[in-house]
């Protein structure tokens, strides 16, 4: 198991069992049809027809050869997909709520632009995200910095800060980054604002409560469009092409793509529109052998075993202890290990196990 410690990028890919891992990070997580089609087509003909949604809100390619890279880079540029160079493609790490109105959009462009030109040398999973719908949606989702709903307008609050200050423009997200770093906050390239905070280290200002989290989202029709849920959040290129022909489309974090505007969808494949369709309670990363820390393959296990998942709960199926595809607590957390699976219960992925290497074929009595 090799702990990389950053993410990809689309300049910056890296490389796994099945070839390079290609991340594009739409600008405010909007994709237009021209786009979606210009992903798809790279899927095509540069990789190996895999896309994926990730945790942050981003659309990853896999399978890309490093022979086609450079023409992957051309596509990409062409459709406007692509920073200037990968410093700032790491630092433009900007998770937007899908549910965002024209203000919100106009402050996750603003925070953008800010980001582009600044000399920040951030860790590369440092990230802000823009929240300012009725009540927060991405709280449980990965960012360092977070610009929310306040009682007054906007407010800047640091992850596992329970209030913020007021918020008057991308210059004080930048100064709160720039905080962080000179408290110590990252270390040889790593580091996030959650363990700065709780080692003590607390930003100045007038506490301003954020508005109460909204629940969690499920798919189906909402006010803002239709959301629809992906399997192991991979969609296959013909589908994307199709859904984004249907409506513009806006990520999330939670391996859902919002259909904007929409008020049906047709039954494309692999899509999920049912709240209660069982593969929603699966997280598993690609497993063996297209990632080369894998130990086992996941995702055929997990889907085998989803009608035993109690209703409500989360079984997290991981090719090793790094826990990719849910780096948090679940209900159940199956490891893989050169022994066969551990089974840790309302844990993550490298946490101490119940039970220690099981066979599948143990694995539906088991759970």
């Amino acid at each position: 198991m090799t702990v990389r410690g950053w993410c990809p990028g689309a300049l910056a890919p890296m490389e796994s069992g099945d070839g390079l891992v290609v991340r594009v990070r739409p600008r405010g997580g909007r994709l237009d049809a021209a786009q979606a089609g210009a992903i798809a087509d790279a899927a095509e003909a540069h990789g190996n027809r895999v896309i994926e949604l990730t945790g942050r809100a981003n659309l990853q390619l896999r399978g890309v050869t490093t022979a086609g890279h450079p023409a992957l880079l051309m596509d990409l540029r062409a459709a406007g997909l692509l920073d200037v160079d990968a410093a700032v493609e790491r630092r433009r790490n900007v998770m937007v709520t899908p549910f965002a109105d024209p203000e919100a959009d106009a402050l996750a462009e603003a925070l953008e632009a800010a980001l582009e030109t600044s000399d920040l040398e951030l860790p590369s999973k440092f990230g802000f995200a823009v929240d300012t719908g009725a009540g927060p949606v991405l709280s449980e989702d990965p960012a360092d910095i977070r610009i929310e709903r306040g009682p007054a307008g906007p407010i800047l609050r640091a992850d596992r800060m329970e209030a913020g200050t007021a918020y008057s423009g991308p210059q004080d997200a930048l100064d709160l980054a720039r905080w962080f770093l000179g408290q110590g906050g990252a270390t040889n390239g790593r580091g996030r604002m959650r363990a700065l905070i709780l080692r003590g280290c607390v930003p100045c200002g007038t506490r301003l409560a954020p508005h109460p989290p909204a629940p969690p989202a499920a798919p189906g029709a909402h006010a803002s469009g239709i959301l629809a849920a992906l399997e192991f959040g991979q969609i296959a290129p013909d589908t994307l092409r199709r859904l984004a022909r249907l409506a513009p489309l806006r990520l999330t974090p939670w391996r859902m793509i919002l259909a904007s505007g929409a008020q049906a969808l047709p039954d494309l494949p692999g899509l999920i529109l049912d709240p209660a369709d069982p593969r929603l309670a699966l997280r598993a990363c690609p497993g063996a052998p297209a990632c080369a820390s894998a130990l086992a393959e996941t995702r055929n296990l997990a889907r085998s075993l989803a009608p035993l998942v109690p209703k409500g709960a989360v079984l997290h199926v991981s090719g090793c202890a790094k826990g990719c595809a849910w780096p948090r607590p679940a209900d159940l957390t199956l490891t893989a290990t050169a022994a066969g699976f551990d089974l840790i219960r309302h844990g993550r992925a490298a946490d101490a196990p119940t039970l220690r290497g099981l066979h599948p074929d143990q694995l539906p009595k088991v759970l």
